[in-house]
Order: C-alpha cells, then sequence, then structure tokens
C-alpha cells in the first residue's frame, strides 16, 4: 500500500467517526513527531498494539479486500504479569463491498457487533481437524442470546445494533453489504495478538509492505518507535 493511501483512510475514518460523534482515546491522534517524545510511560501502547491498523491483506486491493482496525484496548497473552487485561476491544470499519477474508482464531473468542452505518454480511464454516474450510457441517453460533443454525459457507445479516459471537476455529469473512452503506463494526473479544492468532485461509499477509510515497500522517499500531 502506498503511504498517501493510508493517510487518506486514517482521514476518512476520522471524519466517519466524528460524524457518528465516536470519540477515540489521545493516542489515536498522537503525530510522529509526537511519538518520538514518548517514554515508557507510553510502553503499554506499544506492547498491546493499540491504534491504527489499515490492511490490503498483501493482496493489493484495499477497496475489494482490507479492513481499517483500531485497537482501543487490549491485554497481552505473552506478558500477563505486566498486562492483567483478559480482554481487548476495536472498532473496525468494514466499507461497503469489502472483504476481511476467511480466518479463525486458535485463541481468541470475540463478539462482533453492528455499531452503525449499513448492513455487515458475514460468510461462515467450521474448521476441519487439519484447520481447513468443513464443507458438510452446518455452523452454532449465537447471535445476542439467540442460538441459530447456519448452513455450512452459508451467510448472516447483522444490522445496526445486532452482534454475533464468533468461537475458536469458526472460520469467518464479513463485509459491508452492497447498497447499504460502510459499517462501523464494535470488536470486544480475549486478548488480540495478530501475530499469532490469525489462521487465514488464503491471503498473502496481514500487514501490508508500505510504498513511502509521503510522510505518515498517523503511525500504524506496528511503527512506533522504542522508548
Amino acid at each position: 500500500m502506498k503511504r498517501s493511501e493510508i493517510n487518506r483512510i486514517i482521514r476518512e475514518t476520522e471524519a466517519l467517526l466524528d460524524a457518528h460523534q465516536i470519540k477515540l482515546p489521545p493516542f489515536f491522534g498522537w503525530t510522529p513527531e509526537q511519538w518520538r517524545e514518548k517514554g515508557h510511560e507510553c510502553d503499554e501502547i506499544r506492547d498491546n498494539a493499540l491504534g491504527w491498523d489499515v490492511t490490503d491483506f498483501g493482496a493489493g486491493q484495499f477497496e475489494k479486500i482490507g479492513l481499517t482496525a483500531l485497537t482501543i484496548r487490549n491485554g497481552n497473552a505473552s506478558k500477563p504479569e505486566q498486562y492483567k487485561k483478559p480482554y481487548a476491544e476495536k472498532i473496525l470499519i468494514a466499507k461497503e463491498g469489502q472483504v476481511t477474508p476467511l480466518h479463525f482464531h486458535w485463541y481468541k473468542m470475540e463478539d462482533i457487533i453492528n455499531r452503525g452505518g449499513g448492513i455487515l454480511m458475514m460468510q461462515l464454516y467450521n474448521a476441519t481437524e487439519n484447520e481447513e474450510l468443513d464443507l458438510v457441517n452446518p455452523v452454532e453460533i449465537v447471535s445476542d442470546g439467540v442460538k441459530l443454525t447456519v448452513p455450512a459457507g452459508g451467510f448472516l445479516e447483522l444490522k445496526p445494533g445486532q452482534s454475533v459471537t464468533y468461537t475458536q476455529y469458526l472460520y469467518h469473512a464479513f463485509w459491508g453489504k452492497e447498497g447499504s452503506g460502510d459499517v462501523i463494526v464494535g470488536e470486544v473479544s480475549m486478548c488480540n495478538d495478530d501475530n499469532t492468532d490469525n489462521r487465514f485461509l488464503n491471503v498473502p499477509g496481514r500487514f501490508p509492505a508500505i510504498d513511502e510515497d509521503e510522510a505518515p500522517y498517523r503511525l500504524l499500531c506496528n511503527e512506533y518507535p522504542k522508548a
């Protein structure tokens, strides 16, 4: 991805959240220059990857395959004595027709909530013992306390206010339904680790390679300078 594209996406996301009166913690607004002045008092932000995450999953087609994620709070399973939070919270922006590809988590269980905007679409599969798609067995899932059964590879829609619980080893892809608008998605989960707890079925990479065609407007969560 070009840095100019990432900068534009972040600015557009800031405007979208501001229009919905969704306010972010101060560190989301820190500039690269301000980050260079931050010391060990900000280690929780660095160590737990709080902040901006913009990715095209290495596909080079952000509008079709991509996601903007904002990690607001997070624990750290590798440093449980230092960071005791057993939970995480994110805001995800699922643009209309933009797919987050099929994947599951080995450890993380999460609730996905449509906080506003359009309709969130998702496709669901169980994982087999060898971590491939189970094309036969239906998916049993809970949406807002109600048990549902979805055929293997079936689709589920979440309107604003609705949510669903993703358990471990549940393959899921999601996107904003075409014609309904972009979706502001809430994620409430166990601790999040994007380096070790994502099993994507078929994507080039979790984080994009960046062409530095202009200076960064905001740093991404894996770009912070050390204290």
